[in-house]
């Protein structure tokens, strides 16, 4: 129970941070796509760097898991057109929609209740994504 706690706080603290930014804005996420304005290009930039310093962190310094366990980070493997696919993709279904994954219940608490079709989609995607993925180049 203290651990779900820790994450709630988190998925508060993770919900507010995009808020806040305007990152759940579609407003601001059309005007990525339009590249009518640096603003969502300077939270994912912000993003990536952070992951970048937090990895090299994790990698540099052994740092454990919340179980005391060592974190590895592999190696992706070689290849790129499903990485190239999986973007496109990713891509067209945030550009169609105005969300990404992420804000999907951040906007549902906001009480945007028309998420809740971007929500279904986006759980039978990942189902018709279970059910293939063995016939899938990966």
């Amino acid at each position: 129970m203290k651990n779900i706690l820790k994450y709630l706080l988190v998925g508060f603290v993770f919900g507010i941070v995009l808020t806040k930014s305007e990152a759940v804005s579609w407003y601001r996420i059309y005007e990525m796509f339009q590249f009518q304005s640096f603003h969502m290009y300077g939270i994912i930039s912000v993003a990536i760097l952070t992951g970048i310093i937090g990895i090299q962190i994790i990698k540099r310094n052994n740092i454990k898991d919340i179980k005391g366990e060592s974190i590895e980070i592999l190696d992706k493997e070689k290849g790129s057109a499903r990485y190239w696919i999986g973007g496109l993709f990713f891509g067209l279904g945030w550009a169609l929609v105005g969300s990404c994954p992420g804000p999907i219940f951040i906007l549902l608490g906001a009480g945007f209740w028309t998420i809740l079709i971007v929500l279904f989609g986006a759980l039978l995607g990942t189902y018709l994504y279970g059910l293939l993925k063995n016939k899938l180049p990966h």
